[in-house]
């Protein structure tokens, strides 16, 4: 998936994924992908959660080695 930009979150703690999240999607424009790496567990039901309640939209999300990869377009 071609995202517009990478935040690697990897090796925060929660909630400093969810914060970093917000703070680089004020920074988007709508339309936009913000691909998110992460190895916090919290963050695998912290960022979609986030997301719903942003209004924004998980296109994707995925598991891989303990590595959590997430795509959100900016509403």
């Amino acid at each position: 998936m071609e995202a517009t930009k990478t935040l690697d979150a990897k090796g925060l703690a929660c909630p400093m994924p969810v914060v970093k999240v917000k703070k680089e999607m004020d920074t988007m424009n709508s339309g936009d992908i913000l691909e998110v790496i992460a190895t916090d567990k919290g963050a695998k039901s912290d960022i979609p959660a986030w997301i719903k309640s942003s209004g924004n939209e998980l296109l994707d999300q995925n598991e891989t080695d303990s590595i959590l990869t997430f795509w959100i377009k900016k509403s």
